[in-house]
């Protein structure tokens, strides 16, 4: 039986492949999307993929994933600000990871707190684009009780 796992991208992530390539790589979100898909179609997983600039599109896109069995998140910015996504993710009773492409870890102080990773199982930062794939492998173990 396949699964079914929903993927949310934030802020300027529609901008992939054009911002700060040094950072992010020149891949934009669609070649990402496409990528992400053909993985996760040979694990027998379903995705959905959504991205907004708006927080408030965010937190309700995140309580429309209850009947979801995961939830993979790159919050982009709003990881380091947004109390409303921490309060939305916490809602939900599905498995969730938190995905950075960057290590922001090695980036500016300001981005080295999350505020959403107490509400997740997991975090991925500084794989590139490869995070989602990590993320999915997670997700799948989580899924499967490993």
């Amino acid at each position: 039986m396949s699964k079914k796992i929903d993927i949310i991208n934030g802020p300027n992530l529609n901008l992939l492949g054009k911002r700060e390539p040094e950072i992010y790589g020149n891949s934009t979100l669609e070649d990402i999307n496409k990528e992400i898909q053909k993985y996760a179609s040979q694990h027998d997983i379903e995705i959905n993929f959504f991205q907004s600039n708006i927080e408030g599109e965010i937190v309700t896109r995140i309580q429309e994933c209850q009947n979801s069995d995961g939830l993979i998140i790159n919050a982009a910015a709003f990881t380091h600000t947004s109390v409303a996504i921490l309060d939305a993710l916490k809602s939900l009773n599905i498995p969730k990871i938190e995905v950075h492409i960057s290590n922001i870890y090695k980036r500016e102080e300001f981005r080295h707190k999350s505020l959403i990773s107490q509400s997740v199982n997991g975090i991925i930062c500084g794989f590139g684009i490869n995070g989602y794939k990590l993320a999915i492998e997670g997700m799948k173990n989580i899924l499967n009780g490993n």
